[in-house]
């Protein structure tokens, strides 16, 4: 049997993906008063779609995420959790797998752009699930969204100096990761 080495590189780095989310997500923990928890997830989860792209970004943003609430004790996230969280991965990649894809690469205000509309999508993704699913009313689970904003930004900034530092190391990845950015220093 011939084994794709890409192909298992990429099953493999999403693998270390999955579970650097749910750690992250886990072991930085700061309560807020809304019931839930800041975290560093986010971070794990945008740099998930960009290192990764579209489908296997998602997987690794998705399942690290919802596996997080479920150790966490929290199941009812869960399904919320894992579509907000594969569709950040899959916002944040797009954009740069559409450019790449045509033989360019990204720019870092790209990037920033992409990861600042893929945590819109949390923010009211779980002000939504919150409201609709978990019954708390659209009033209710407002109070939960200002946590969201706080942990959004923090995603924003974390991903956007991963992807800084990682793109000046010249790893190779799926496109565009190898080598600086667009716009940026050699």
């Amino acid at each position: 049997m011939k084994t794709n080495h890409n192909q298992l590189l990429k099953i493999t780095i999403t693998a270390a993906m999955i579970a650097l989310t749910c750690v992250l997500t886990m072991t930085v923990r700061i309560p807020t008063p809304t019931k839930g928890y800041l975290n560093l997830g986010d971070c794990a989860v945008l740099f998930s779609g960009w290192l990764l792209g579209p489908v296997y970004g998602a997987i690794a943003g998705g399942v690290g995420s919802a596996l997080a609430d479920l150790l966490a004790g929290y199941p009812a996230y869960v399904p919320g959790t894992l579509l907000i969280k594969a569709l950040m991965a899959l916002i944040v990649s797009f954009v740069p797998y559409r450019l790449c894809k045509n033989g360019r690469r990204h720019t870092r205000i790209g990037f920033f752009i992409c990861a600042a509309i893929a945590e819109t999508l949390m923010v009211s993704g779980y002000w939504l699930y919150e409201a609709v699913i978990i019954g708390e009313g659209y009033a209710g689970a407002l109070a939960g969204a200002s946590g969201n904003v706080f942990q959004g930004l923090a995603g924003i900034a974390g991903s956007c100096f991963l992807v800084e530092v990682i793109s000046h190391t010249g790893i190779p990845g799926t496109y565009g990761i190898g080598g600086p950015l667009k716009g940026g220093s050699k």
